[in-house]
């Protein structure tokens, strides 16, 4: 597998993966948007030619809130998601963001499960957050550039 950033041309791949991986998926218009944007920090795991994973960051001074993090459904329980995770994490770190955000819905055992294994911990829920009505766990990670870098 390999991980690195986006490439403009992975962008259709990934609109693509979006739409099979969530009920309210941001389109293309909407990713090149974020693409393109300074404060963006993407993601994307390969595999047999493939984009079996992405995920992308929106950054904000010291903070960052993980947009989304979506793995193909063939590829998962292989740990891509959370080597999409750590390199987004390295990367914020490299940036100089201190604190890593992300939303859940509080229905995701698994993924609440991985965040908390990659350093994630709980801070407040978000009632109503999803378009369904579902509420978000607002979860946090604090970043220490020395050691997220030395990964």
């Amino acid at each position: 597998m390999e991980l690195r950033s986006w490439a403009y041309a992975d962008i259709q791949s990934i609109a693509e993966l979006e739409k099979e991986c969530f009920s309210d998926p941001w389109n293309f218009r909407m990713l090149a948007d974020s693409f393109v944007s300074e404060n963006t920090i993407t993601s994307c795991a390969v595999q047999d030619g493939e984009i079996a994973g992405y995920g992308f960051a929106v950054t904000a001074g010291e903070d960052a809130d993980i947009a989304n993090i979506a793995v193909a459904p063939q590829y998962r329980r292989q740990g891509i998601a959370g080597a999409i995770l750590e390199y987004l994490s390295m990367q914020a770190a490299k940036s100089g963001v201190k604190r890593l955000f992300l939303e859940v819905r509080v229905s995701n055992a698994a993924a609440m499960a991985l965040y908390i294994k990659h350093g994630f911990v709980g801070k407040y829920a978000r009632p109503r957050y999803y378009g369904d009505g579902e509420d978000a766990l607002v979860m946090m990670k604090e970043l220490d550039r020395e050691e997220t870098i030395c990964r």
